[in-house]
């Protein structure tokens, strides 16, 4: 009687599989990229939301838009102006300050200090653009006892925040924002938690 003997069969090393597009390990990797996209673009929402709508309600700033040339190139028009508020006793020529300049419409405007002069007892400002050939044809007398100086510009970004205070696109903002939170955050709460899809 012939007796059969069977060899073992060699025993290989266990390869790992690579996560292959379509595996539930892709698929995981996939949505915590996205979650994590989708975190950074809803938190850089709201810190914009809060520096431009709620920030300047607190009354210790302000931002405005450079709307003109007249102070190129140092604000160019379309700048984005962070204005903080100074007492009119510290104001010195060179300072930049914002107001509303006494004429028809009251136009917000940013122009430069010449001289802090008097004007009916009452400090008064002489100003003029950079841009500008002849100084500003009025006085600029600030409200009470301080007034409003700019400390920083971003070139450009004054366009788009003008684009949003308009009625349409602030109210996606306004509206907008807290329905995409919302929508995030019970997406989270619905989501599979092993990833499986």
């Amino acid at each position: 009687m012939t007796s059969l003997t069977v060899a073992p069969r060699p025993v290989g090393r266990h390869r790992p599989r690579h996560a292959r597009p379509g595996t539930p390990h892709a698929r995981r990797a996939g949505r915590r990229a996205l979650e994590l996209v989708v975190t950074v673009l809803v938190v850089v929402a709201v810190l914009l939301f809060s520096g431009l709508v709620l920030g300047p309600r607190t009354g210790t700033y302000q931002t405005t838009t450079m709307l003109t040339g007249s102070m190129a190139p140092a604000l160019p028009e379309g700048a984005l102006l962070l204005d903080v508020r100074v007492p009119v006793s510290e104001l010195r020529p060179g300072d930049v300050v914002t107001f509303e300049a006494p004429v028809e419409g009251r136009p917000v405007v940013s122009h430069r200090v010449l001289a802090v002069e008097s004007h009916e007892g009452r400090p008064a400002l002489r100003t003029k653009g950079d841009a500008n050939a002849a100084p500003d044809p009025w006085l600029a007398v600030p409200d009470g006892d301080s007034a409003w100086v700019v400390r920083a510009a971003v070139p450009g970004a004054g366009t788009a925040v003008r684009l949003l205070r308009e009625p349409v696109p602030r109210a996606v903002l306004v509206v907008g924002l807290p329905l995409l939170l919302a929508a995030w955050g019970l997406l989270l709460v619905w989501r599979d938690p092993e990833g499986e899809g």
